[in-house]
């Protein structure tokens, strides 16, 4: 495995360690039903996020890597990245054709500090520099305005919209589609939008 690191204004970007510190972090987010509200998924537990992390280190071993889920930290909570506590998650699904589906989500007592356009920055230099994709695409809850922001201030398009996207304990849920390709132009370096 070559571990991703990347590196943003405010941020770092990283692979997970299974530590009770990372563990304890990614649950801190996929435990909050605040912060999972617009997720596919209901908040998980602690042992599920353990596992969760047990899955994302399996999938970073492979020769043929087609998943990044990394961790988000912040560069002044600690002296060397690798070590600071993840304040959030980021990925990665690459797809047929150069492209990759983007997602994030962060601790809820982080919100509103911008993070989460930095953290966009930061995974689409990674697609569109190194990893040489030509489209990254992402869905936003239709209720999640604050996310709907981030997309479009990155530079990401509006596609249109995807009915029952995904299915919460609420019922059915509808996204929208957007997408940004590598001849679209910056939007900005990391660091700017959301």
């Amino acid at each position: 495995m070559v571990p991703v690191r990347l590196t943003g204004p405010r941020l770092a970007v990283r692979e997970f360690h299974h530590t009770p510190e990372d563990v304890g972090a990614l649950h801190a987010v996929f435990g909050d039903p605040e912060a999972t509200r617009y997720l596919a998924f209901e908040p998980r537990d602690h042992e599920d996020c353990a596992d969760q992390i047990a899955q994302y280190l399996e999938e970073a071993e492979k020769e043929d890597r087609t998943v990044y889920r990394l961790a988000v930290t912040r560069l002044a909570d600690a002296d060397d990245p690798a070590r600071a506590v993840p304040i959030g998650n980021a990925a990665l699904g690459l797809g047929p054709h150069r492209s990759a589906h983007l997602g994030y989500a962060l601790r809820r007592d982080v919100w509103g500090r911008g993070y989460a356009g930095e953290v966009v920055a930061l995974l689409r230099d990674l697609a569109f520099g190194p990893l040489g994709l030509h489209r990254l695409q992402a869905r936003a809850d239709v209720d999640n305005a604050a996310s709907i922001r981030v997309l479009t201030r990155a530079g990401f398009r509006l596609e249109g919209l995807v009915r029952h996207d995904y299915r919460r304990g609420d019922g059915w849920r509808d996204a929208y589609q957007y997408a940004l390709l590598a001849d679209d132009g910056p939007a900005g370096g990391a660091g700017q939008g959301g």
